[in-house]
This record gives structure tokens, sequence and C-alpha cells, in this order.
């Protein structure tokens, strides 16, 4: 059976070969670590081959199998672009704006430096074309062509899914220097136990987060109001 992923970049290469880009996040409902947003570009030609190589959402995959997959991504596509978002800019995005506008900040950064003619992004806000007007607002050199966005956008875009690919390894990587210097603490989310119990402990023994731990997230608000109270 063929596969549906690239389907909507292959119908637009025409006889000039333009830039593809995707743009995709991780970490972004994460208690623990930074917000990664990464974006790749590459040569219409070229799609196919990402689909070759194993290239999916990086959901679908394992950490070892993402892992194996960076150095094949990085012979295929012509700009690669990571930022790295800490908990307090995240913190800070929240009690000053929203998430989602940090995040439309964070991808326009991105799209800016990958160069794309058309991009795919995936959207966090409920709605797509809003979101879509966001990213574009802060695009304010090398603009894109055009601008989609989707919500699950790696299903539909192999450059989304390269993107994602390499947003999870670099948040995994961040995550793994954690772990080394402060102990094991699970996936840094908020529905792993692992997670909510090593930052509880660290709260009760220190009664102050770590520049690694989101403080505007609920769970580390009912945690430090309690631990406050008490």
């Amino acid at each position: 059976m063929q596969s549906n992923v690239g389907i909507m970049e292959n119908l637009r290469v025409k006889a000039i070969d333009r830039l593809i880009g995707g743009v995709d996040e991780a970490g972004r409902g994460a208690l623990v670590g930074p917000l990664i947003v990464a974006g790749i570009s590459i040569k219409s030609s070229r799609l196919h081959e990402l689909i070759k190589i194993g290239i999916k959402d990086s959901k679908m995959l394992s950490p070892k199998q993402r892992r194996s997959l960076i150095p094949k991504l990085v012979d295929q596509v012509e700009c690669i672009c990571i930022c790295k978002l800490t908990p307090s800019d995240v913190d800070d995005g929240v009690s000053n704006s929203s998430l989602n506008v940090l995040e439309a900040k964070a991808m326009a950064v991105v799209i800016e430096n990958i160069f794309p003619d058309t991009v795919f992004i995936d959207s966090c806000d409920v709605n797509p074309i809003r979101f879509r007007k966001s990213v574009s607002e802060f695009v304010c050199v090398n603009r894109p062509r055009r601008i989609i966005s989707l919500h699950r956008a790696e299903d539909a875009s192999i450059a989304v899914a390269g993107a994602s690919i390499i947003a999870k390894v670099t948040r995994d990587y961040e995550m793994l220097r954690i772990r080394q210097e402060y102990g094991e603490m699970g996936s840094g989310y908020p529905s792993d136990k692992k997670t909510k119990r090593f930052v509880r402990e660290w709260i009760e023994k220190n009664n102050t987060p770590r520049t690694f731990i989101r403080e505007s997230w609920k769970p580390m608000k009912m945690l430090l109001s309690r631990d406050y109270q008490v």
C-alpha cells in the first residue's frame, strides 16, 4: 500500500525545485525540561527520499529509531533550525501573553532560518487558520510564499514528520542532561507518576523549583501553593 505521507507536498512539485519546509515541536505539555521547536527544509524533488529512509511521525518511532534516523535525515535536507525554549521562557510566555503566542514566535524564527518556499506547520491552536496568521505576523525576513497550518501536520507532511523527529531527539537529549545532574525523573510530563513524585519530593526538600521545572504549570502551582501554606 502506498503511503499517503508527503502527498500534499508532491502535488506542489513544479519545474522549479522549490524548498519545502516543515516545523514541529516537542515538550509543549511537559512539566520538566524545555520546549523544542524544530524545522527542516528540503528540495521538493527529494521528498520521496524521506519516505524511503523511514521518516514518519516521531511518536510512531522508538527513541533508538529516532536517533538512528538523524544522520540519514541530515544527508537529505537543505537546512535545519532548532529553537530551545527554557522552562523560564515558557513561564514568561504564559504570564505575558499565551503559550500559543510564544510558540508562534519560535516557529517564525525557525521559518526565517530554513528559507522555505512553502512551509507546513503543526498548529497548537484549536484554530489552525488563526495560528497561521499569528506565525505569519512574526515572520519578518525570508517570508515563504505559503504557510500551511494543520492539526497533526506530521501525518500530512513528510517534512513536518522529519522536523518532529529532530525536535523529539533534541528534547530527549536535554532531558538526559537534566537526569544526569539531578537524578531520574521519568518523561518530564505531568501524566508520568515518576515525574510527579520527583517534583513533589524536590519541592518538599528544597521548597523551591529549579530552572528545569515550569512554575506556570497547574500541577506545579498546586504543589507550591500547598507547600507555601504549610
